[in-house]
């Protein structure tokens, strides 16, 4: 992968992957208008990466959710690559690839922002270069921890209020989760290691041990639960155990698939490529949108002008006839009637007219505007001159 130079792209492109590896670089245009209307209001002395860095953390600190965000993320594509590259290394059996890894350090980047400090004499890069690297061993070691644990090991671990929002966010309502916290507390009384600290690969409990559970389980739900429901059995308790279990590991460590994967069923296109979401607008495209209709508006204002004083220019016959035809709207024929000449004499001054309007037009649109003039462009003026023409005469 080479490293990207132009500070336009070091704050508007993101890395794609190809499976494992970089592939290119993606453009965010609204990121890529931004940092370009950036750049053309600043000294060009100042156009340092370190400098842009720096002024979109400041910005980022005021405003989290605004484009700052972006910019930054962009700009530390590179170093998150790196660190994914790097520190899984360091983890030969893990089931996970760079580009999953990346994913996971990049969805952390509040973390680095948030931690760093110009003033400790960081600078953002480095910084960022060690957060990424932990935050990816801390998920490697987290997800290690879980899988070596054994299912009665990993319950003991757990504090109740986790276990409840994993029961929740199984899906389960209320009832049935106050009903496995009864259960699993009941677990946790009856069933005690025999050896303190053994507790990483601790067995399943005895069928007696399982007995003694239900019968403290059946006590407690008549004054623990709001709605005690019936008798437990030994099974449902084991039942109910092992969904906790289930939904423990789930929420402890979710399931992460790669937004480069192929789509599940079809032979091309990645999950990215469906993902859909709403763009946060920030003050500063709030900006840019209102300094583009001021200068639409200028832009106008100057096409009137320049057009009113070529008109000016014409030639009596030439004003006249733009007036039949636009302002009163009368027809061909009917400026031939009116001035005693012929359709044919009209249609062909009416047309050199425009066509003198139109050169002149193009020409001063080439020379203030800087716009090459293509066919399509030309296309476009000669419709902007018709639709002028028609509001100009028509509201006199």
């Amino acid at each position: 992968m080479l490293p990207r130079k132009d500070t336009v792209e070091i704050f508007s492109t993101f890395i794609q992957f190809d499976y494992d590896r970089f592939s290119n670089w993606a453009t965010d245009a609204r990121l890529r208008r931004s940092i370009k209307q950036s750049l053309a209001q600043t000294d060009n002395t100042v156009n340092s990466d370190n400098f842009w860095a720096l002024y979109w953390h400041q910005i980022w600190q005021v405003q989290p959710t605004s484009i700052a965000k972006g910019h930054l993320a962009a700009y530390l594509q590179e170093v998150c690559f790196w660190s994914a590259q790097k520190t899984i290394g360091g983890f030969n059996s893990s089931q996970y690839t760079v580009s999953d890894c990346f994913q996971l350090a990049i969805a952390g980047i509040d973390k680095v922002l948030k931690g760093f400090d110009p003033e400790r004499g960081f600078n953002l890069k480095s910084y960022a270069s060690i957060t990424f690297g932990n935050l990816i061993r801390e998920l490697l070691r987290q997800k290690r921890e879980i899988d070596i644990c054994s299912d009665w090991s990993l319950l003991r671990k757990l504090s109740q209020k986790r276990m409840g929002e994993a029961l929740m966010g199984a899906g389960l309502d209320s009832r049935v989760v106050d009903s496995y916290i009864l259960a699993w507390n009941c677990w946790k009384t009856i069933y005690v290691p025999e050896r303190e600290g053994a507790t990483r690969r601790l067995p399943k409990p005895e069928a007696e041990t399982w007995i003694a559970i239900a019968l403290l389980y059946n006590q407690e739900r008549q004054t623990q639960l709001k709605q005690p429901g019936n008798q437990a059995t030994p099974e449902n308790i084991e039942k109910w155990l092992s969904i906790c279990v289930k939904a423990a590991r789930t929420d402890l460590f979710p399931s992460v698939t790669s937004i480069n994967q192929p789509k599940p069923g079809y032979d091309s296109g990645e999950i990215v490529d469906s993902l859909v979401g709403d763009i946060e607008e920030s003050l500063l495209t709030e900006i840019i949108v209102a300094e583009d209709a001021q200068q639409r508006s200028q832009q106008q204002t100057d096409i009137h002008g320049f057009l009113t004083k070529t008109i000016s220019t014409l030639k009596a016959d030439e004003q006249k006839l733009l007036e039949l035809y636009y302002a009163q709207q009368l027809k061909q024929a009917e400026i031939a009637q009116a001035l005693n000449t012929q359709q044919y004499t009209i249609s062909r001054k009416l047309s050199k007219t425009r066509k003198q309007l139109l050169k002149s037009l193009a020409q001063w649109t080439q020379e203030k505007m800087h716009i090459s003039l293509t066919s399509d462009v030309l296309e476009n003026i000669s419709s902007l001159l018709e639709e002028w023409l028609s509001s100009h005469y028509g509201n006199q």
